[in-house]
């Protein structure tokens, strides 16, 4: 490890799974390692997340160019890091959210910050010669994630009729990683066929799940539960269903909500909680994000307060991979989980910082992926690392998604009987 020190750093711009740009960084080390690695972008993203810098530029890519960001990587961050071991992670993190100097990474972009730290984490890695998920886990990372796979998409990542965001496939009652995630990729086929023979359409939105013109979110619910029981599964044992609201997508007002395509229309807090308990005891839901809006921090309070005991009430937009809302939203009982994005907050080392403030809190942490996503794998080693044991990375198609589930594959056969899966 004493010759592993940064002797080389540069970004450059690609795209990501939409077609729009983001940030890929190179580190190179001193005792000839080279890695990279590159950053994904959010569609639907709460207001207090670490600021991913754009150009602005309409003439290049609509304005969601990223030279300034990389830039920002080869003028600003690379001569500060220079000669800066690769396994001081939080001193290199720390370097660079002081050379930034703002609360939300906008002057460098956390994009920029980001692309760095997990770059120099995997590099740090290949020194070692260690996988990834143990550098960053420790000898004892050996958990598999439970895949909650995105199979119908609504909300911001479709241009459909379905208010909410994603509904998920949760194989909880399959013995390890790779039975579950055969049984939601053969439950994902099967829906298929269920809506192509309704005549609907089956071409999927950002993250892989169908997109199809249903008569309402319950309808997305009652159409997945078919097609576990077609798979040959039974629903709630075998295979379980998790959702996610993105409800600050849809709101119109303090406690308000406009839910236009379910037909129920404007529903305030209360209502939307009463709408939750009644799906609850109805059908197979174990995890529920973001049923209300980022700023709804009561109602979030009164939903975990009366559904908390049966379901995961997962914060995102309400706690941004950030330990400050992490803190409050402990403190005020407003969720019991907490979704774990990398770009939320722009670092390998403050990303570990929630989770580890979940972790001493008894909350449960929730890996994720980001609909703009790239076929870089780091995601997939760092839930093994953060040992969580829940994970969403899209669905069964589309490689960007893939990429991950197949690492997985990967660690789980490398670390053969002492892996172990569960979700509780």
């Amino acid at each position: 490890m004493l010759n592993n020190k940064i002797s080389g750093l540069r970004a450059m711009e690609i795209l990501d799974s939409r077609g729009n740009p983001t940030v890929r960084v190179y580190v190179e080390l001193s005792d000839g390692t080279v890695a990279n690695a590159s950053v994904p972008s959010g569609a639907s993203t709460g207001e207090n997340e670490a600021i991913e810098l754009r150009d602005g530029d309409k003439k290049r890519y609509g304005g969601k160019g990223v030279l300034k960001a990389v830039e920002n990587v080869n003028k600003k961050i690379a001569p500060a890091l220079m000669g800066m071991h690769a396994h001081e992670q939080s001193s290199i993190d720390r370097k660079m959210i002081e050379l930034d100097g703002t609360e939300n990474k906008s002057k460098l972009g956390a994009n920029a910050i980001l692309g760095v730290s997990m770059a120099v984490a995997r590099a740090a890695a290949e020194s070692a010669r260690i996988p990834l998920y143990q550098y960053l886990g420790g000898a004892g990372a050996r958990r598999i994630p439970v895949p909650a796979m995105n199979i119908i998409n609504g909300g911001e990542h479709a241009d459909n009729s379905v208010d909410f965001q994603e509904f998920m496939a949760v194989p909880v009652g399959a013995p390890n990683f790779r039975e579950g995630l055969r049984y939601v990729a053969e439950t994902f086929h099967i829906l298929k066929g269920i809506l192509k023979n309704r005549g609907m359409a089956t071409g999927v939105g950002d993250e892989g799940g169908f997109a199809p013109n249903l008569a309402s979110n319950e309808d997305a619910i009652e159409t997945i539960i078919e097609a576990i029981e077609k798979a040959g599964y039974k629903p709630g044992k075998d295979i379980a269903i998790a959702i996610d609201s993105a409800a600050s997508s849809f709101t119109t007002g303090p406690g308000q909500y406009d839910l236009k395509w379910s037909g129920l229309g404007k529903l305030n807090s209360d209502e939307m909680i009463s709408l939750a308990e009644k799906w609850v005891s109805k059908y197979p839901i174990v995890s529920w994000e973001d049923p209300l809006s980022e700023n709804d921090w009561d109602g979030f309070k009164k939903f975990t307060d009366r559904l908390g005991s049966q379901i995961e009430v997962v914060g995102d937009d309400l706690c941004v991979t950030n330990t400050k809302y992490i803190a409050r939203g402990i403190k005020e009982g407003s969720a019991n989980a907490a979704l774990i994005k990398l770009n939320q907050i722009g670092s390998v080392s403050e990303t570990i910082e929630a989770v580890r403030m979940c972790r001493d809190n008894n909350w449960r942490y929730f890996m994720s992926h980001r609909s703009g996503e790239t076929s870089d794998t780091f995601l997939a080693d760092f839930a093994v690392a953060m040992d969580g044991g829940q994970l969403k990375t899209g669905s069964a198609s589309r490689s960007e998604r893939l990429a991950k589930y197949n690492r997985l594959l990967e660690i789980e056969e490398e670390l053969g009987s002492s892996s172990f899966y569960y979700w509780k």
